[in-house]
């Protein structure tokens, strides 16, 4: 059985639906969601879904060992980024080499790097007027969105959307991939 490791920072639907995704599957399971935000919904939404979930906070993960320790103890098989906002340390990218993976909510190299995540993207994209954006999963290494890229999933932008209705083609994206991409991540470890 896989072991997986969520990072949230916010509301945690993408943390949500990868635990259903993976409830009661003989190949892998979320046990434990991690997050840097102790007033994130996604604590409430894993006390309903019976999953352990921690917060930390800023020393415990970038100048001590804390994290990393609960990671290694968990013995996490691949951890997953869904919604993390913090830039990932190298401690435990070099401890978990290949085995961090975050999904971003637009088509990578484009509308990357720090600031660049939810609204932020979607806004973006609507004064860009671009014609298209998507999803891309990605492994994490030490800069902002610049680990290899995994999958990517497109959508068209009608030119009369607002961020809010990109937002909501991204969620369906998000949604719909990120479990099957996870999934056959840890098919071929």
């Amino acid at each position: 059985m896989k072991r997986i490791v969520i990072f949230a920072s916010g509301s945690g639907t993408n943390a949500e639906n990868l635990i259903k995704f993976f409830h009661n599957r003989e190949n892998a399971s979320v046990i434990q969601v991690l997050t840097n935000n102790p007033h994130a919904k996604v604590l409430d939404r894993c006390k309903k879904l019976n999953v352990s979930a921690l917060s930390f906070n800023k020393i415990a993960f970038t100048e001590t060992n804390d994290v990393l320790n609960i990671l290694k103890s968990a013995n996490a098989d691949l951890i997953v980024l869904a919604g993390f906002l913090w830039k990932f340390p190298e401690n435990i990218l070099k401890h978990f080499p290949n085995k961090v993976i975050n999904i971003h909510p637009a088509l990578l190299p484009k509308y990357g790097g720090k600031g660049m995540y939810g609204m932020h993207v979607h806004n973006a994209i609507v004064e860009n007027k671009e014609k298209e954006t998507g999803i891309t999963i990605h492994y994490v290494n030490e800069h902002y969105d610049k680990g290899a890229i995994i999958f990517q999933a497109k959508c068209e932008v009608d030119a009369t959307d607002t961020a809010e209705d990109v937002a909501s083609k991204i969620h369906a994206l998000e949604m719909e991939h990120f479990p099957k991409v996870v999934e056959s991540i840890l098919e071929a470890q």
